[in-house]
């Protein structure tokens, strides 16, 4: 597999999660860690299913716990941190800060062997991130002091999913498969969080099951096997750079579907968006 493919794989979480915003807001009523839970038992199964169907059974036992344990971590920890971020914080100003996780992408991945961090990779980052804030931030800005810790946990929401981005390279010996494992292992310790923190409420529709299901086959599912691809065989700081489309196509989803409304900001965002990503991808070229 080339760079190139690899890379443009790996893109295709970035697609997927753009769809993450629709499939959440079908899945209404459902709580946060219920709703992991149920979608990360989905994505787990069919990665399962998957490494049954090859005959690759046996490449999980040749797999070192530690690495399950981290990759599990990555997973569960990302998430719960999130949702903990947006109880405890403004929902767009925990947003953009636990969206600094594709600018440290590009940042760490400077430490990594045999990659080269250019400056063109860090201004594509910054610009495209600028474009990300437009989006986030486009109902308006507001600290409040009592919101801190919120903000806090999201930036270490940003910082756990780069690390676990960054630190897969370096794992790159360790067959995808391994992230079905990530996905059980994360589904079962959603269910004592569920059940300490929320209460249960199940999907009240055919279209809320069908959403959940959604979400498990795609932006919790599929997404993080694409991912593990790219961040270990493709471009990881044009990945990093690239992944700050997700908010604009999510937004243009929600568009679609009714569930948001167009406005100028969209056209800002996305003339910025595309030129950091430009200007990364000469970055790479020049490699």
């Amino acid at each position: 597999m080339t760079r190139a493919t690899a890379t443009s794989i790996g893109f295709v979480a970035v697609l997927l999660w753009a769809l993450l915003a629709l499939f959440t807001a079908g899945s209404a009523p459902v709580p946060p860690f219920l709703l992991n839970a149920l979608t990360f038992a989905v994505g787990g199964t069919v990665g399962v299913v998957w490494i049954l169907a090859r005959g690759r059974i046996s490449v999980l036992g040749q797999t070192p716990r530690r690495v399950y344990a981290f990759g599990t971590g990555g997973l569960f920890g990302y998430h719960a941190l999130y949702f903990s971020a947006l109880r405890l914080a403004p929902p767009a100003e925990a947003g953009l800060i636990a969206y600094l996780w594709p600018l440290l992408i590009v940042l760490f991945s400077g430490l990594l062997p045999g990659e080269r961090l250019r400056l063109g990779h860090i201004v594509g980052a910054l610009v495209s991130f600028v474009g990300a804030a437009v989006i986030v931030l486009r109902n308006g800005f507001a600290f409040d002091a009592a919101a801190t810790p919120g903000l806090i946990l999201a930036a270490f929401c940003a910082l756990t999913w780069s690390t676990y981005s960054v630190v897969s390279r370096r794992l790159g010996d360790v067959p995808t498969e391994a992230v079905a494992v990530f996905c059980v292992f994360t589904a079962i310790l959603s269910i004592p969080a569920h059940l300490m923190f929320e209460a249960t409420l199940w999907p009240q529709s055919t279209f809320a099951w069908l959403s959940v299901l959604a979400l498990g086959l795609g932006p919790v599912g599929l997404a993080f096997y694409v991912w593990d691809i790219g961040v270990k065989r493709g471009d990881i700081q044009l990945l990093g750079v690239a992944s700050y489309a997700a908010p604009l196509l999510s937004t243009l989803v929600l568009i679609a579907a009714g569930f948001a409304q167009a406005s100028w900001q969209l056209l800002v965002a996305a003339g910025l968006i595309t030129i950091g990503a430009g200007i990364a991808a000469l970055a790479s070229r020049a490699r």
